[in-house]
C-alpha cells in the first residue's frame, strides 16, 4: 500500500457527479459489468480490452459511416488492427460539440501578440467549413498533407480541423522551432499548403519569423501553396481560404491518418509518428470524459505549443462538450502568477501546465487569486512530493491534481488520475483504463513495488498507425518493440505499487546506476533543487570505458556563487537524502540547462557531449528552447580530454 500525506479525496456522491461514475453504472446496466472500484474497473478493461473499447463506442455514441465488422479481431502488436471496415471521421466528432448551444462559446484565445478572439460553438463550425473549402479548392484532398507553422491560435484549430474533415494529413511546428528542425521533419512528410505565421510576441518581445518561412518554403518542392496569416505584422492571406461549399466529413477508415506528430529530434532526425482518426477519437473520449471529468460547463486549459501533443490533446475538448482555452506566448510573463490570473478572469475549470511550471510557481512564492479551477493536470517531468503540496497550499483543496504521464507517440497519458481516487503526495494515482502498463526486471518479468522498465503489454487503440515513409515498418519495431517481444517498451522508469499507484523516475536511458544501485533523475533533481540558491540541474553518469564518474551540473540563482559551501551542502542532501553513491564526483555551474522546445531536460545528449561526441552530432540544435546551452559542456569535454591526453 502506498504511504504518504492523502490531499484530496474524492467526495461520497462522486459516483453520482462524475462521468466516471456514470460509466460504471451504464456499464452495469448495459454490459453486465460489475467493477466495484477503480482498481475492479482497469482490471476489466485491460482484460477485455474488445469489451472495454467497444464500450467507450456505444458510450459516447461515435459516429459510424460505416460500422466496424470487428473491435480487435488480432491483439499481436506491432500490427494489431482495431475496428476493421469502420468508416468515420475525427473533425466530425470534435464539431458535434455535445452540450453546447450554437451561441455557446468554445474556442476563447488569449495572446500576447493580440487581442483575445471567441469562437462560438456556431463560429467555430463555420470557420472549419470554410477553410474546409478553400483547402479542397487548392487541391487538397483525402491523404495530402497540409502543415502549419503557426502558435496556438484559433487559425491553427481551425486549419487542424478543416484538414481532418477532407480525409486529408496534418502537421504542426511551433514558429519556435528554427528552420533547420521544421525542415528536418517536413522534408520526410512533403506537404502540399503551407500555412504560416509571419512572427509573434513572447512576452514583450517581437520574434519576425518571415526568413524562416522563406527558407522552410525553399527547402520544401512538394509544396504547391503557401498562406500567410499576418499575425506580428497584419495582413497576410488567410481570409483567402474560403468557399462556399457545405460542411462535410470524409468518411476515413478507423486507421486513417490524421496528423503527424514527431518525437523530440534531440538526436537524429525526428521520427514522423502517424495518428489515426479512430484512435486519437476514442483515447481522446476515454481520457478527456472518464479521467479528467470534462463536458459541458467545462473551461479546459492546457499550456502548450504547437509543437507539443498536449496541443492535439487540448483541442479535442469539444468533442466531450469541453470549451477549450488557447494561450499563445511567455507564461512567465509579466510574472509567474499571468496564467493563475487568466484562470481566474476566464473561469477556467481544469488548469493544465508542466511540472516544472508548478515547482517554478512553488519557488517564485506565487499565489493564485480566488478561481473556479477544480482539475489541475501535470505532465511533462515527474512532479514531486513539494509540488504537489504547492498546489493545494495555492488553491485550496477543493482541485483534484493529476500527475500524469505519457508520450507523443500515443498523444496520451498511460498514468494519470481518475475522479474514483484520492490524491497522495508525489504519487501517479493510477495506470489509465484500457492501458495495461507494467514494469519489467532486466529479466523481463513484470514487478510490483519495485523500479523496472515501462512497458504496455496489450496494445491501445492510439499507439501509431505506423512512421510515415516506414514501409516495411522497421523503424517503428526499433522505436519499440525490439527489447521485448510484442511487447511496447517506451523508455522510462516506473514503480508500480500493489494498490496500482505509480511513480516515474525519469527515462531509462538516462538512468543512474553506481554500485548495482539504481536510481531515476527525476529523484536526483528533486533534492538538488531544493537546495538554496539552486535554480535548475542536470546530471548524467558516465560509465563507459572504465569510467565511472557523475558529473552534476546546476544553474544558481542570482547572486549565488558554487563555492565550497554549497558544493558540500549539495553533497551532504543528496548522501542523506539518496545514497553515498550518488553522490557527484564533480559538480560544474553552466548558465542554463538544455531543454528540448517541450522543456524537457536533455540528459543523454549532455552524455554524449561530455564523451567526445561534437555537439551538432550529439543534439539537433533546432530541437532546442536554448542550443547555445551546449557550449558549456563541449568546453568542459575538451578540457577533460587534454587533462587525460597532455601533450
Amino acid at each position: 500500500m502506498t504511504t504518504g500525506t492523502v490531499l484530496w479525496t474524492p467526495p461520497a456522491d462522486v459516483l453520482e457527479t462524475s462521468r466516471m461514475g456514470r460509466f460504471l453504472t451504464w456499464l452495469r446496466a448495459e454490459r453486465g459489468v460489475d467493477a466495484a472500484d477503480y482498481a475492479e474497473l482497469w482490471q476489466w478493461s485491460v482484460t477485455d480490452l474488445a469489451g472495454f473499447w467497444r464500450a467507450v463506442w456505444d458510450y459516447f455514441d461515435v459516429i459510424a459511416h460505416t460500422e466496424p465488422t470487428a473491435t480487435l479481431p488480432d491483439a499481436t502488436m506491432p500490427g494489431a488492427r482495431w475496428f476493421p471496415g469502420a468508416t468515420l471521421n475525427y473533425a466530425e466528432h470534435v464539431l458535434r460539440m455535445p452540450g453546447l448551444a450554437d451561441d455557446d462559446p468554445v474556442v476563447l484565445a488569449y495572446s500576447q501578440t493580440r487581442e483575445p478572439v471567441t469562437l462560438t460553438a456556431r463560429q467555430l463550425r463555420d470557420q472549419v467549413r470554410r477553410a474546409a473549402a478553400g483547402l479542397r479548392r487548392l487541391g487538397v484532398g483525402p491523404g495530402d498533407r497540409v502543415a502549419a507553422y503557426a502558435p496556438n491560435i484559433p487559425e491553427t484549430y481551425v486549419l487542424m480541423l478543416a484538414t481532418a474533415s477532407l480525409g486529408a494529413v496534418f502537421s504542426s511546428c511551433a514558429p519556435e522551432f528554427g528552420s533547420r528542425s521544421v525542415i528536418d521533419r517536413w522534408t520526410q512528410i512533403e506537404p502540399k499548403v503551407l500555412v504560416a505565421v509571419d512572427g509573434y510576441r513572447y512576452g514583450d518581445k517581437a520574434v519576425d519569423r518571415r526568413a524562416e518561412v522563406a527558407e522552410i518554403r525553399a527547402a520544401l518542392p512538394s509544396v504547391e501553396h503557401v498562406i500567410t496569416i499576418g499575425y506580428l505584422h497584419g495582413g497576410g492571406d488567410w481570409a483567402e481560404l474560403d468557399g462556399d461549399d457545405p460542411l462535410s466529413f470524409a468518411a476515413v477508415p478507423f486507421d486513417h491518418p490524421l496528423y503527424v506528430l514527431y518525437s523530440s529530434g534531440t538526436t537524429g532526425l525526428p521520427k514522423p509518428i502517424v495518428h489515426g482518426h479512430g484512435g486519437i477519437l476514442l483515447e481522446h473520449l476515454k481520457m478527456l470524459a472518464l479521467h479528467h471529468d470534462l463536458g459541458p460547463g467545462d473551461r479546459f486549459f492546457w499550456f502548450t505549443t504547437t509543437g507539443w501533443m498536449m496541443w492535439n490533446f487540448l483541442v479535442s475538448g469539444p468533442a466531450v462538450g469541453a470549451a477549450i482555452v488557447l494561450f499563445d506566448g511567455n507564461p512567465g510573463h509579466p510574472d509567474l502568477g499571468a496564467l493563475w490570473r487568466l484562470a481566474a478572469e476566464q473561469g477556467i475549470t481544469y488548469f493544465g501546465t508542466s511540472a516544472p511550471f508548478l515547482m517554478a510557481c512553488r519557488k517564485a512564492g506565487v499565489v493564485p487569486p480566488p478561481n473556479a479551477v477544480r482539475g489541475v493536470g501535470s505532465t511533462g517531468a515527474p512532479l514531486p512530493a513539494e509540488g504537489f503540496h504547492w498546489v493545494y497550499e495555492a488553491l485550496g483543496d477543493r482541485p483534484q491534481l493529476q500527475s500524469l504521464s505519457g508520450g507523443t507517440d500515443v498523444c496520451t497519458g498511460f498514468v494519470g488520475g481518475t475522479p474514483l481516487l484520492p490524491v497522495i503526495e508525489g504519487v501517479i494515482s493510477c495506470r489509465a483504463l484500457g492501458a495495461r502498463v507494467e514494469a519489467y526486471d532486466p529479466d523481463g518479468k513484470p514487478v510490483l513495488g519495485q523500479l523496472g522498465e515501462l512497458v504496455v503489454t496489450a496494445p491501445m487503440p492510439s499507439m501509431p498507425v505506423g512512421f510515415w515513409n516506414d514501409p516495411d515498418g522497421r523503424r517503428y519495431f526499433e522505436a519499440y518493440f525490439d527489447v521485448y517481444p510484442g511487447v511496447w517498451r517506451h523508455g522510462d522508469w516506473i514503480t508500480i505499487a500493489e494498490d496500482g499507484t505509480c511513480v516515474i523516475t525519469g527515462r531509462s536511458d538516462a538512468t543512474l546506476n553506481r554500485g548495482g544501485v539504481r536510481l531515476g533523475t527525476a529523484e536526483f533533481y528533486t533534492v538538488v533543487e531544493n537546495v538554496p540558491g539552486v535554480v535548475d540541474s542536470v546530471v548524467v553518469h558516465l560509465d563507459a570505458d572504465g569510467q565511472d564518474e557523475l558529473l552534476l551540473f546546476v544553474v544558481l540563482a542570482e547572486g549565488a556563487e558554487l563555492d565550497d559551501e554549497l558544493r558540500g551542502r549539495i553533497r551532504a542532501e543528496l548522501r542523506a537524502a539518496l545514497s553515498p553513491r550518488h553522490v557527484p564526483d564533480e559538480i560544474h555551474q553552466v548558465r542554463a540547462v538544455p531543454r528540448t522546445l517541450s522543456a524537457k531536460k536533455l540528459e543523454v545528449p549532455v552524455k554524449r557531449i561530455l564523451t567526445g561526441v561534437p555537439a551538432e552530432r550529439a543534439a539537433a540544435s533546432g530541437a532546442l528552447v536554448n542550443p547555445e546551452s551546449l557550449t558549456a559542456f563541449e568546453r568542459l569535454a575538451t578540457s577533460r580530454q587534454s587533462e587525460r591526453d597532455p601533450l
